[in-house]
């Protein structure tokens, strides 16, 4: 995990082709609470397609790290 973001929630999409993350992350979303911190597991190619989503559907992108075998954006749900 991120040294400066705690996960309440783990979303493994790591080998999914778009927009498979993406669809992931949006399902599990509208299944938790306000609040809640989510970690999607995934390959290079989210890490600008999710934080435009985040934006748009107003939750709060808060941190994008390398893990070298994929990527974990953290993900507040307004």
């Amino acid at each position: 995990m991120s040294d400066n973001v705690t996960a309440d929630v783990t979303i493994d999409s790591r080998g999914a082709i778009c927009p498979g993350p993406m669809m992931d992350l949006i399902g599990k979303v509208k299944s938790v609470d306000p609040g809640t911190v989510l970690e999607l597991r995934t390959e290079e190619g989210s890490t600008t397609d999710v934080p435009e989503w985040t934006e748009t559907a107003n939750h709060e992108l808060l941190d994008v790290v390398d893990r070298g075998d994929c990527w974990s954006i953290y993900v507040r749900k307004a």
